[in-house]
């Protein structure tokens, strides 16, 4: 590939493989008809849009329209018992679909069956599939999720519907991402993502990521809450009221007799909640059922344990209770009896009842404790509370003192769901207009001083403008590949998606490098291999970084000239990385997962010919005694804290800590492979460091970066090179 070719792979931008809209068969409003057709011309997408919006529709006409051009079947995908209520509304569509329990039910068009019967099924014989309720994915145990996106990865046409992502929960985005074959979680959260808390469930957007991030997803997904979002009307989509009715219930903090404690913890963890909700149930139970015996209209009764369920399905006398045990018909007939006003009160858990179905006739609802999770807790009230509902809501929350805790947790994450959404804000741009590229500055930007040239821009577009043979040595320590990300351009080359991506890119900077160095003569690379996490490769174990540079370098004509290993404190690394291979009580637990800290490297690559500029030392100025140490091939007196500072260049945006390359490391380097008056290069000048080093030491140096607010700081430095002030370095570790 030429470089621009390189360049265009990394691109996170997501291709159509759909097909032109015919004529719709669904009565489909205004706003929903643009979202269609969008989905149908991109062939594999996500309608994240919010309880009410009508995802029924949408997904049976694209269904029905992906029948018609591919021709065969699509199988939609949903959670128990909405099956049956998919199908009615499909018949006031006009748009026949078959429910099904294995593969022999499904006919020619449109069939629908529940996840939990999908290894009854033959993934292969469908021309597309439709996951309704996609989130449930995320509430899958790993094998059947990995099972779910590996039986469809051959599938021509997939969508996937649910409402908005959990807020900060994006593991759900990167896996309906995997689903419909966009990328691996993995690269989504490595690419957009960092992970500072040593948790690996916690991730934040970089913070140069954010609208990149969102630009992507729209790129794949449309994000709804309501048809203005995308410049509709909001006429019929005002949801009504809900009230919160907060029914508190005493409860006695004294701990049980024998425990050896006085008094129970009066606010439960996420541990705790579930022996809690034990303790008190009797008393939620009465209150419950107080409130809904004492009224005729409909109630929807959530709750968390079985214990509970049929406490309360004794406590109320009219109500029927549906448990996970259930048979499938029993639960389906029972959602249907309510939903038809055959029963007034169903008892029964979010994790059952509170994705896909629609209980619009009722407006009363109570939870019988309160849950940690989110998602439960927002999915099931939307049960009830989602456009179309007419009547304003009543919602009782049942609870003891000892669960505010849990009522801030849930009003917090609500706070960050509502702000979450309004970061979906370019599903306009996607479905109108043509999407802006991502950022990329091909210009290059010079400024020159005594003995010194910078150049503000790509290194490997920088290289291309130099003479072939005019470099005498080149030093730099390259970005470690999605370990770190110094900015937002697309050319940077810590914005890889992974190692083999990088090694891509930096393959045409070591191409540069052989044209541009003079023959005999030497490049040193600074690096370290990096620890593979089991998030992301399935087992921590190191890579080996260093390796592929050399395989980078050898695949080119280098000669691998010498290999140094640097080393640093293992406590050090253990403080600043808390991994658990280095933790003293791994030793003491298991020290079979003890490992030892991992070095820096400076890899010497060797051109092929003879070197036209022989370099030679005096024994006044290059002693054997110095000699003697810089030949060894561990250097175990190098200096971590003897860097320039680096702190002016630093941006609210940046992530992770900027990481100039020792000044004992480049000036012994700088000793061994080069004289004075040669022309020292730095594709990744950074700081200025390598510069500064250069010219103190009496060398000319040429330098290329890609960072706005890195190459002015290296200005900086540059312009003070030739300066002998020893005041510039920072001795502190």
């Amino acid at each position: 590939m030429t470089y621009d070719q390189i360049i265009a792979s990394k691109m996170r931008t997501v291709g159509s493989c759909g097909f032109e809209p015919m004529p719709f068969t669904a009565p489909l409003f205004d706003w929903q008809k643009p979202v269609v057709e969008w989905a149908i011309r991109k062939g594999r997408c996500a309608l994240f849009e919010d309880c009410g919006l009508g995802k029924t529709v949408q997904q049976l006409e694209w269904a029905q329209q992906v029948v018609t051009h591919a021709g065969g079947m699509v199988l939609i995908l949903c959670p128990l018992a909405v099956a049956a209520q998919t199908v009615r509304e499909g018949l006031q569509f006009g748009i026949k679909v078959t429910q099904c329990k294995t593969q022999v039910d499904c006919q020619p068009g449109i069939n629908i069956t529940n996840y939990d019967r999908i290894e009854h099924f033959s993934p292969e014989l469908f021309a597309g599939v439709v996951l309704d309720e996609s989130s449930i994915l995320k509430a899958f145990q790993g094998k059947l999720r990995n099972l779910l996106t590996a039986a469809f990865s051959k599938t021509p046409y997939r969508l996937c519907c649910t409402a908005t992502p959990s807020p900060n929960d994006f593991t759900e985005l990167g896996q309906q991402a995997d689903f419909l074959g966009i990328c691996k979680p993995s690269e989504m959260l490595a690419t957009y993502f960092i992970n500072d808390t040593f948790d690996t469930g916690t991730w934040r957007l970089k913070g140069h990521a954010e609208e990149a991030f969102w630009k992507w997803v729209s790129s794949w997904a449309v994000c709804i809450s309501k048809p203005s979002d995308i410049g509709f009307s909001d006429e019929g989509y005002e949801l009504p009221p809900l009230e919160t009715h907060l029914v508190n219930v005493a409860v006695d903090h004294r701990a049980d007799e024998g425990s050896g404690e006085l008094f129970v913890n009066p606010t439960v963890s996420a541990t705790q909640i579930h022996a809690h909700n034990r303790r008190t149930m009797q008393d939620r139970v009465a209150a419950t059922a107080q409130i809904a015996n004492q009224s005729s209209e409909a109630f929807v009764v959530w709750c968390e344990g079985n214990d509970e369920s049929s406490a309360l399905a004794a406590a109320i006398p009219d109500a029927v209770e549906i448990v996970g045990s259930d048979s499938a018909e029993f639960k389906e007939q029972s959602f249907d009896d309510f939903c038809t006003g055959k029963t007034r009160v169903i008892i029964s858990k979010p994790k059952i009842a509170g994705l896909g179905l629609n209980f619009q006739h009722c407006r009363n609802e109570i939870y019988v404790g309160m849950t940690y999770s989110f998602e439960r807790f927002y999915q099931s009230g939307k049960r009830l509370h989602r456009f179309g509902q007419k009547r304003k809501v009543n919602r009782y929350i049942v609870k003891t003192d000892a669960e505010n805790g849990v009522q801030r947790a849930i009003d917090r994450k609500q706070e960050q769901h509502d702000q979450m959404r309004a970061l979906m804000k370019f599903t306009r741009d996607e479905l109108f207009k043509q999407q802006e590229p991502q950022k990329m500055n091909t210009q290059i930007e010079t400024i020159s001083g005594e003995n010194w040239t910078m150049h503000h821009g790509d290194c490997v577009r920088v290289a291309k403008t130099f003479t072939d043979n005019s470099v005498g040595f080149s030093v730099f320590s390259p970005p470690f590949a999605d370990l770190f990300t110094y900015s937002d351009d697309v050319q940077d080359m810590g914005n890889c998606a992974g190692l083999p991506e990088f090694m891509v890119q930096f393959g045409a900077l070591v191409d540069e490098l052989k044209r541009v160095l003079m023959p005999g003569r030497e490049v040193a690379v600074h690096c370290c291999d990096l620890l593979a996490t089991k998030w992301k490769d399935g087992e921590i174990e190191f890579k080996d970084f260093s390796g592929e540079l050399i395989r980078a370098f050898r695949s080119r004509g280098f000669a691998l000239h010498s290999r140094i290993t640097i080393w640093k404190d293992p406590v050090t690394e253990m403080q600043r990385t808390k991994a658990h291979g280095l933790l003293y009580k791994t030793l003491r637990t298991d020290s079979s997962k003890s490992r030892v800290g991992a070095p820096d490297y400076l890899l010497v690559f060797r051109k092929p010919g003879e070197n036209p500029v022989p370099i030679r030392h005096e024994p006044e100025s290059f002693p054997l005694s110095m000699w003697q140490e810089l030949a060894s091939p561990v250097w175990m007196t190098i200096n971590q804290g003897r860097v320039l500072n680096g702190e002016i260049a630093r941006e609210d945006a940046d992530e992770r800590h900027i990481c100039p390359l020792q000044l004992d490391v480049i000036e012994r380097a700088l000793r061994l492979w080069s004289a004075e008056g040669d022309l020292v290069f730095s594709p990744f000048t950074g700081i200025g460091s390598e510069g500064f080093c250069a010219l103190r030491m009496k060398r000319k140096f040429v330098g290329a970066e890609l960072k706005r607010s890195y190459f002015e700081t290296a200005l900086t430095y540059l312009h003070r090179g030739n300066e002998e002030s020893r005041s510039l370095f920072d001795f502190d570790a």
